[in-house]
């Protein structure tokens, strides 16, 4: 039931692209008034960019513009499916236009080039050949070239709000020409709620939702009507984003580890359930929660090590969803508890000396010494066992390197049972050692 278009089918996100920048909605902050690109589209002056952010956001709409703002050829290629052969054909046609019109090339997943890939067209972005426009869901700085993004600017792309989002779906209702207009389509109110939480910022996927739902829609007096019910059933399961390995996973598990270290078990619950409900492996998330419970809270509560480790074994003998439970209990005590990182901090210290100070040898009082000949040779001599000292401590033995200098690495933090520690240390200290 879609509008056919020079004879053939173009979905309802691609005929409603925008063709000029009073059409485009979402990224103010590129496109606002007096705001650089904007400024460089109403010149016709394009540059090569990069167009970083997440799908649906407008990065090619933004790179067709660039090219007719400017009367420039647009060439799209796909980095999935295009390579060398292809650059080159670019190459050849951008050469025989030069000095009558700009070639625009358009590379959708830029990070899906290779370091070669990228270097091949490299020296024709240099002399002005090409125009090169990336496009990445990636972050440009781990996937892209030094030299390439030197020789463009990074422009970030936001997911659209739920007012543009909005305003979109009213145009692709109201549009008689190349949206739904012409097939009297109405939303009941929690339908459209339903569809633009849904779309999570991305407005070719609400697009793509309705078009489907719109041909589904049960028909009333000629008009069709998208109920809560039918569009659930269009809708169906719905993940939130989370590209496992890409920037939003590392985004994701940097905020749940902030939100524990910082004692916010709210949010830390919902970083967890958001990673949860994109996919994230449970697991995962558990085997993190360890390395939160060393880094952050260590000796001052070393429940949280335990339970979390529980929670992984919970994990895998369960499963989901039970197991999910036992790892959200585990990331709530951890909010809660009290927090230290001295024993982090104190392992990085002493690993810097491991690393600087060579292969000291072990003193000869603290060797072991399980033949004639090793005592012969003073292997434990003089070692004093601590157990047969008062309070279980030999005070002024030094367990050191000889020509290593004195160190304290571990410094009780004043918070939980590191108090206790940092008191139990220091009246050791006083008696010597």
């Amino acid at each position: 039931m879609n509008t056919p278009v020079g004879g053939g089918y173009r979905p309802l996100a691609d005929r409603l692209r925008p063709r000029n920048l009073d059409e485009t909605v979402g990224q103010r902050h590129l496109l606002g008034a007096g705001a650089p690109l904007r400024r460089a589209l109403e010149a016709g002056r394009p540059h090569s960019m990069i167009l970083w952010g997440p799908p649906g956001t407008g990065k090619t709409t933004l790179a067709r513009l660039v090219a007719s703002a400017a009367d420039a050829e647009f060439i799209a290629l796909s980095a999935v499916l295009a390579g060398i052969k292809e650059i080159r054909a670019t190459v050849e046609r951008a050469r025989a236009l030069r000095g009558t019109r700009d070639t625009v090339l358009f590379l959708d997943e830029v990070h899906r080039f290779n370091k070669a890939q990228q270097d091949s067209f490299l020296p024709y972005v240099e002399d002005g050949t090409l125009i090169f426009i990336g496009a990445t869901t990636e972050n440009p700085s781990f996937e892209v070239n030094n030299a390439l993004l030197s020789r463009a600017r990074v422009y970030v792309l936001k997911s659209l709000d739920a007012g543009d989002l909005g305003a979109l779906l009213d145009r692709a209702l109201a549009d008689p020409e190349r949206g739904l207009g012409a097939l009297r389509v109405s939303i009941e109110p929690a339908a459209r709620e339903l569809l633009l939480a849904a779309a999570d910022g991305d407005a070719r996927r609400m697009l793509n939702l309705l078009e489907t739902a719109a041909d589904l829609a049960d028909i009333e007096d000629g008009s069709r009507v998208l109920s809560l019910e039918s569009t659930r059933a269009v809708i169906g399961t719905h993940y939130l984003r989370f590209d496992k390995g890409g920037e939003n996973f590392y985004d994701q598990i940097s905020a749940l580890h902030k939100a524990v270290r910082g004692s916010d078990p709210d949010a830390a619950l919902y970083w967890l359930c958001r990673m949860l409900a994109g996919g994230c492996d449970p697991l995962y998330v558990a085997r993190r929660a360890l390395r939160m419970a060393s880094e952050d809270i260590g000796n001052a509560d070393p429940r949280a090590l335990t339970l979390a480790l529980e929670a992984c074994a919970v994990y895998e003998r369960l499963g989901s969803p039970e197991g999910e439970l036992a790892i959200a209990q585990a990331i709530v005590f951890m909010a809660c508890a009290a927090k230290s990182n001295a024993v982090y901090v104190a392992y990085q210290e002493a690993a810097e000396d491991a690393k600087s100070f060579g292969s000291l040898e072990v003193p000869l009082h603290l060797r072991n010494a399980p033949t004639r000949l090793m005592k012969e040779l003073g292997h434990g001599k003089g070692y004093r066992y601590a157990h047969d000292e008062p309070d279980a401590y030999a005070a002024g033995e030094r367990y050191l390197p000889e020509s290593m200098p004195d160190r304290r690495y571990y410094a009780p933090a004043p918070r939980g049972l590191e108090i206790k520690i940092g008191e139990a240390l220091q009246a050791r200290r006083s008696r010597g050692g």
